[in-house]
């Protein structure tokens, strides 16, 4: 497989924050149709549901989309608006994307590294607290943090999308019956200070619904800056025919 052929720059990384990922920092998780020069990538299907295209306003980028996942396959994108003809929008959701601003950064003496042997529970404790996608090879993607209460795994927080110069923050959650301890907060700050020791920023993206989680982001130092649309598009095509 080829990598991912880079364009012209976008007006901002973080419009594009999963392309810059993907043809950048996590090219080594990255699926790309067959040939060289590709406009659209995807993660690997077990670390992450998201595809990217290198310029949504480009026919080719979803024509390379489209010869990667397949005819009549889903693809999840983030930050575009409306796909071209031919493709159907099956799922749709208004998000938001926050940058960290003026957020202390410190570590958490009482969080400790979340790995591969930890997966059981952290999707056990996702499936509860469904702060997003999160998949059995997740973890790889950066520096996940938990915190336990006598054993068990009951917050943590992570890094997913690592466009040039930032790193997003993800899978914020704690358990229902630890809230409103601060647990969350302390995790954010410290996955955040190991973010700023590399010399990036961090940012991250919430449904515009979850506003409690906005107050809070906001509360703690982080600054609304767009309002990304996160798309699952079917490509043209029935899958059903290739086995008929």
């Amino acid at each position: 497989m080829s990598a991912p052929a880079h364009t012209s720059p976008n007006p901002h990384v973080l419009d594009n924050p999963a392309w810059a990922a993907l043809s950048g920092a996590h090219t080594a998780f990255a699926e790309y149709p067959a040939g060289g020069g590709a406009l659209a990538a995807r993660y690997s299907r077990d670390v992450s549901p998201f595809a990217a295209l290198a310029d949504p306003e480009d026919p080719r980028s979803w024509a390379d989309l489209r010869a990667l996942v397949g005819d009549g396959e889903v693809a999840s994108l983030a930050g575009v608006l409306t796909p071209p003809d031919g493709w159907e929008t099956v799922g749709r959701i208004q998000g938001v994307q926050l940058v960290d601003t003026s957020l202390r950064a410190e570590p958490a003496p009482e969080a400790v590294r979340l790995g591969a042997d930890d997966v059981p529970e952290v999707l056990e404790l996702i499936r509860l607290t469904e702060p997003g996608p999160f998949l059995p090879r997740t973890v790889e993607l950066g520096t996940y943090l938990g915190i336990r209460r006598r054993g068990r795994l009951v917050a943590m927080a992570g890094e997913r999308l690592r466009p040039p110069g930032w790193t997003e923050i993800s899978a914020v959650c704690t358990h229902p019956d630890h809230r409103g301890q601060g647990l969350a907060t302390r995790l954010v700050r410290a996955v955040a200070a190991g973010i700023r020791e590399r010399g990036e920023v961090p940012f991250l993206h919430t449904s515009a619904s979850n506003t409690r989680a906005i107050r809070l982001y906001e509360s703690i130092g982080f600054t609304l800056r767009r309002r990304p649309f996160f798309l699952a598009v079917r490509a043209p095509g029935n899958t059903a025919a290739k086995f008929s």
